[in-house]
């Protein structure tokens, strides 16, 4: 009854006040760190701390002892500074961990700053009495401190709700309060006139002032803990929304779990990835999220062996990356581990990037015009095929090139040659059988690999015939009817080999053969078949060779006008003196040359003594020289021949330019503008074995040339077959209707020489006048006259 009830309230109004900030101040000393940390601690000590020291005076104000009192400057003043420090070291224990026991620690060690504060200050309380305390009462008053002191900071842990901070902060009150007023009624006073004040004693008045002070600086600390507070939240909140904003702007799903898999946070675009977007999910635990999907049956597996086995990962720190499949979408998952536990799972939508990838690897494993297999893709099936092949299965490896589609290609465009190409290799597919592999290799090259078990070899070469049946049958392409034929070259294993390299090689051998016996038709790979390829790659070394070398050499076989029987022309021929071999006959190396572009410079060589040769000859005698297809694909083949005539200094009209109607089938408008260019400036043309292609006349209206030839093989069956002589009989009269010389090659006999004769032929050549001669004997073959003459 000794208090003024009015100061009572106050104090208890400041105490709230303090405890308040003291409560919001310690939240934010937990949420920081560091050095942070430490400054939040220090404010909150000094704001505490003030407020009990307030408390303290302004209830002991509101004390009426009865007799004048005074109190210890120095005294009240250390008072203060424990209770800020003991405060502080509470305070930094409570902050430690997350544990309730170092929490309530803390809390104690608070109250105990308390007491410290309260019974420092009685003792600079000054008045003419003796103090006696009752010890029961102060251990109460300490224990109350303590416990209120400890569950304030525990239950402010729980939480920044508004029932939990004010929870903390009423505790925080009572600890106060209820340590005060206990406190008091510990003492008993008993008067003691002898007991006489100090020199550093203030009065109550003055006492006032200093508690108004300690309030005003509560209430200062209390604003700046508030804008300093303000100011965090503002921060925290523009983070958070910075966060939220960039969680919900991402292209990936994100969710964050804590160490015993419970959804922390999450993103629009993680719900609605994993299809969980109807249900709730922040503050749930995974498991029980996968059962609830699992019971509606949208989830396959064990959910707890799955979130265990999460957990587990998470725990020992390591990252996982996983691949689900959610309606249809391939959806990669990146589990992260987090520091103190927990993980991160992002999840990314990849399939367009696996289509991406798939149509990537499909496309270099395939031919991008016919869709079918390439030369990788084949041979990875040919390796496997030839594992996975028993004793008994039969593996065949079956090489074909396209005969005369270059030809298809070049006239009438690649538009037209694209089409062929894939129509050819949908025929190819209705040929074979799903066990078996159609690859297209390149240009016009395709490739089978045929897997018979237990079957009889006869099924490959059933096969090869129904693939040249297949691809001979006309085409129906852009408006034009197109017939090609196909070689196949045919290797089998294990006979010829289990390497897949060896098979397509010996299956390349037996495809340059089937080439070689006529085109249209299969072979089987033969041993003999290796040295043949092996003496062509000697054969194509050493003319390299020979061109570097100028082994070659030139003969002349004359031409004789059939009326007068003088020599009007040599034809030159190339012949092929190796140093090793000697003399070789240009039907094996003219094939060889003109396959690998070789014939190129070897008809230059030809051309140039050609004129150099017949520069010496008299004006009356021409020179006829032969041009390759392959040459007229030369883009310098009209230069090379003004260049040959410059340096001999021969009249163009002296040499003759021999061709074939295989030149003018590869590109016409252009050879043709090529031969009226060389024909411009002189130089005459001749069409060679007229009569053995398919397009004679047309070419004949299209081109003036200047000579036709007649093939031998009609001048040879001259005498014998009627048909021979029919066709003789109607070139010679086509060549008088037209004005054009004609010449017969292959006159052997006198028979056909009379013949021709007497069909009017213009010019004949063969043995019959003189073997094909070195440019020494040219001379003599002038100065010969016919056999048959000198008779």
């Amino acid at each position: 009854m000794e208090h003024d009830w009015r100061l009572v309230v106050l104090g208890a109004v400041i105490c709230l006040l303090a405890s308040a900030v003291a409560i919001s101040l310690f939240h934010r000393a937990r949420a920081a760190q560091g050095r942070a940390r430490e400054i939040w601690i220090g404010l909150d000590a000094a704001v505490g701390g003030c407020g009990i020291w307030a408390t303290h005076f302004v209830a002991m104000l509101a004390y009426d002892p009865g007799i004048e009192a005074g109190y210890n400057i120095p005294i009240t003043l250390l008072s203060l500074v424990l209770a800020v420090a003991i405060l502080a070291v509470g305070l930094a224990v409570a902050t430690l961990d997350e544990r309730w026991r170092t929490v309530a620690a803390g809390g104690a060690i608070v109250g105990a700053g308390v007491a410290a504060m309260h019974y420092t200050g009685m003792l600079g309380l000054e008045l003419p009495a003796r103090i006696v305390w009752s010890p029961g009462i102060v251990a109460s008053s300490i224990a109350f401190g303590s416990l209120f002191g400890a569950l304030a900071l525990v239950v402010a842990t729980r939480g920044e709700r508004f029932g939990t901070v004010a929870a903390a902060t009423g505790l925080l009150t009572v600890a106060i309060v209820s340590h005060h007023f206990t406190a008091m009624g510990a003492v008993t006073l008993v008067p003691d006139p002898t007991i006489v004040s100090g020199g550093l004693t203030v009065s109550p008045r003055v006492l006032s002032f200093m508690t108004a002070v300690a309030v005003f600086a509560i209430l200062g600390l209390s604003l700046i803990a508030s804008i300093l507070d303000r100011r965090a939240k503002t921060e925290l909140h523009k983070q958070k929304v910075v966060l939220d904003t960039a969680l919900e702007n991402m292209s990936q799903g994100l969710c964050m779990f804590d160490a015993d898999g419970r959804i922390m946070l999450f993103n629009e675009r993680y719900s609605e990835m994993m299809g969980r977007s109807r249900m709730p999910l922040q503050g749930r635990l995974l498991i029980d999220v996968l059962q609830d999907l699992h019971s509606i049956g949208e989830w396959d597996g064990d959910p707890e062996e799955f979130c265990n086995a999460l957990v587990a990962e998470a725990k020992a720190g390591h990252s996982a990356t996983r691949i689900v499949s959610r309606n249809e979408r391939a959806i990669r998952v990146v589990d992260q581990p987090m520091k103190g536990g927990g993980w991160v799972a992002t999840f990314e939508d990849i399939t367009e990037w696996q289509q991406a990838q798939e149509q990537i690897s499909h496309m270099a494993r395939h031919d991008a015009l016919t869709n079918l297999p390439n030369r990788t893709l084949f041979r990875e099936q040919l390796e496997k095929a030839s594992r996975l092949a028993k004793r008994s299965d039969q593996l065949a490896v079956l090489c074909l090139d396209l005969d005369h589609f270059k030809e298809i290609n070049d006239t009438l465009g690649h538009p037209i040659g694209d089409a062929l190409l894939r129509e050819v290799a949908r025929r190819l597919g209705e040929c074979v059988t799903e066990h078996d592999t159609v690859a297209r290799l390149g240009g016009d090259e395709f490739a089978i690999v045929q897997f018979c078990s237990n079957c009889e070899p006869s099924v490959v070469s059933s096969l090869a015939s129904l693939v040249v049946e297949r691809i001979a049958a006309p085409y129906e392409i852009g408006g034009h009817q197109l017939v090609i034929g196909v070689s196949i070259g045919i290797s089998l294993a294990p006979e010829d080999g289990k390497d897949p390299d060896e098979l397509l090689q010996k299956a390349d051998l037996a495809l340059y053969r089937a080439k070689a016996d006529g085109r249209g038709t299969y072979r089987f790979f033969e041993t003999g078949m290796d040295a043949r390829a092996q003496a062509r790659r000697l054969l194509e070394r050493d003319l390299r060779l020979a061109l570097e070398h100028d082994e070659f050499e030139v003969y002349y076989q004359p031409i004789r006008d059939v009326a007068g029987g003088q020599v009007v022309a040599f034809e030159a021929l190339a012949r092929w003196n190796h140093s090793l071999r000697g003399l070789i006959a240009p039907n094996n190396f003219i094939p060889v040359a003109e396959e690998t572009g070789l014939i190129v410079p070897l008809g230059e060589i030809v051309l140039r003594k050609a004129c150099a040769d017949a520069a010496g000859w008299p004006e009356a005698v021409a020179v006829a020289v032969n041009l390759s297809p392959v040459q007229f694909k030369n883009p310098n083949l009209v230069s090379s021949v003004k260049a040959a005539l410059q340096a001999s200094g021969l009249s163009p009209d002296r040499l003759e330019l021999e061709i074939t109607e295989s030149v003018l089938l590869q590109n016409s408008e252009a050879t043709l503008a090529v031969l009226h260019e060389l024909r411009g400036f002189g130089v005459r043309i001749s069409l060679d074995d007229f009569g053995t292609g398919y397009s004679s006349l047309s070419y004949l209206r299209s081109f003036p040339f200047d000579k036709i030839k007649i093939d031998r093989s009609f001048v040879t069956d001259l005498a014998t077959r009627e048909d021979s002589m029919a066709i003789v009989r109607a070139v010679t009269g086509l060549g008088k209707s037209l004005g054009i010389v004609t010449t017969a090659e292959g006159v052997e006999t006198d028979t056909q020489f009379d013949l021709l004769r007497q069909e009017g032929c213009t010019q004949a050549q063969g043995y019959l006048f003189s073997p094909p001669r070195p440019a020494a004997d040219v001379a003599k073959m002038l100065r010969r006259a016919p056999e048959r003459s000198v008779a």
